[in-house]
């Protein structure tokens, strides 16, 4: 090899080490960015995401009108707040993500530190523009001031929100009863060829996400959630989605306060058929015991609403309870006229015994008053003559008897065998017609007769509402 061939060789050696190092020194060098281009500022100065910037705020971020931006929506139960049967209303605390794609943003990290993602404030930003159908009053929820955006354009906006929205409610078998409320989503505007809804999360995911974040019930036990997108063949109408949650009452609290009193009276009522016909004890406790379930049926009106297509299975147990208690009522009514109406008979057996003591002359002074009584009361009911008047002659007669005056007391003697002979035949007559304790052993009879059916009817019926209640 000649001097001039080493040199050249030596000079191309030379060069190829040269351009490996520079070749090494950019491979070094490729993944450090300058310091300037580290920070989220770089990242928004770059997108150009003003508030005077159109193309984000203004229209739905496409490049081709024709494209349809498809919404993906998470929802999350966190609490059941407030079921208000009376006015219809259910009270959730729910959190939402929606997320889309703004073909606007785009960024390549690796210019800028590795940021693929930033924050930015909503207002800046598209959104879309989904509300509940049921909601009726405003969130009280602020909203969240900020929303995401990484590198591939993806956006993402994550809500808390307190609703107020309303839910027919079904309670035919209150308290043990099953609602299901319905959170359906859908765009104001927008109509499918412009945006599809999608669900993030399918029924079962949903369901254990809204288990695993719940912080409180109040006094309902949650079931299920379940998803149900209605996507609309027709791109002229709107993309629905429908959150269905579903939950049981804690009826507990309902049958401690509110069933077993009432079956505590019914007890104290069928009791009380131990009690005396004769007295009138027995009334005014039966009255006592059907105004205490007055008063709770009351209270059983202030809980359910009035627009209820059927009647709930709780207003039947009260009105059948009710029922049977003024039934138990009118019976105590009907055997104590009965037990009266025996005892007149017995009344007018004491005052014939007492006229034979006074006919047979057996009249001494204890006995002389209610001899002259009883004849003034026979006088006055026979002749109609007014009792004062017959007091006045009765106390004058018997003044004079006292004083000896024998012929006065021989006249009412003979006045009260005459007396004695017509009530005599007054009495035979009704002693053909009824007898002794007649009426008194009916009474026994019906009063067995109604407590036999009064107790299978308390069975029949609470054992058919346990059926109503337990059923599916």
């Amino acid at each position: 090899m000649t001097f001039e061939e080493k040199k050249e060789y030596d000079t191309g050696v030379a060069v190829m080490m040269l351009f490996g190092s520079l070749l090494l020194l950019v491979f070094l060098t490729d993944d450090v960015c300058p310091e300037e281009n580290c920070s989220y500022q770089d990242v928004l100065n770059y997108l150009n995401t003003s508030s005077n910037n159109e193309r984000f705020s203004m229209s739905r971020p496409v490049k081709n009108y024709r494209h349809t931006t498809p919404v993906y929506l998470e929802v999350v139960l966190y609490a059941i707040l407030d079921v208000v049967e009376k006015e219809q209303k259910f009270i959730p605390y729910v959190w939402t993500v929606m997320r889309w794609h703004n073909e606007y943003i785009s960024w390549d990290p690796n210019q800028f530190c590795g940021i693929d993602n930033v924050s930015l404030p909503t207002e800046l930003l598209w959104k879309p523009d989904l509300t509940i159908v049921e909601m009726t009053e405003k969130d009280k929820a602020p909203p969240s001031p900020y929303l995401t955006i990484n590198a591939k354009g993806d956006v993402e906006v994550q809500n808390v929100q307190m609703l107020v929205s309303t839910c027919r409610m079904q309670i035919y078998k209150f308290p043990f009863d099953i609602q299901t409320c319905n959170l359906t989503f859908q765009s104001l505007i927008h109509a499918a060829k412009d945006i599809r809804l999608r669900a993030s999360d399918n029924s079962s995911e949903a369901t254990e996400e809204s288990r695993e974040a719940m912080r409180t019930q109040y006094e309902w036990l949650f079931i299920n959630m379940t998803v149900t997108p209605r996507n609309s063949t027709d791109l002229l109408c709107k993309d629905v989605l429908v959150y269905t949650i579903k939950m049981k009452r804690r009826s507990a609290l309902y049958i401690i306060n509110f069933i077993l009193p009432i079956l505590f009276f019914l007890c104290l009522d069928l009791a009380s058929f131990l009690m005396s016909d004769t007295s009138g004890e027995k009334l005014s406790f039966k009255v006592t015991v059907l105004l205490a379930v007055t008063v709770l049926q009351l209270i059983l009106n202030d809980i359910l609403p009035s627009s209820s297509d059927r009647i709930p299975l709780i207003a039947v147990y009260c009105i059948g309870i009710f029922a049977l208690m003024m039934l138990s009522l009118l019976e105590t009514i009907v055997l104590m006229y009965l037990i009266e109406k025996d005892s007149a008979p017995q009344d007018n057996e004491k005052n014939r015994s007492m006229r034979d003591k006074c006919n047979q002359g057996k009249d001494n002074h204890k006995t002389r008053g209610k001899c002259h009584q009883l004849f003034f009361n026979s006088k006055y009911t026979l002749t109609g003559e007014a009792p004062s008047e017959l007091l006045s002659m009765a106390n004058e007669r018997q003044s004079r008897k006292l004083v000896g005056d024998e012929r006065v007391l021989e006249t009412v003697s003979g006045e009260l065998r005459e007396m004695e002979k017509t009530l005599s035949l007054i009495l035979s007559s009704r002693r053909d017609e009824f007898k002794p304790c007649y009426w008194s052993t009916v009474a026994k009879r019906v009063n067995k007769v109604v407590f036999i059916f009064y107790v299978i009817s308390i069975t029949v019926f609470l054992f058919w509402l346990f059926l109503m209640w337990t059923s599916e």
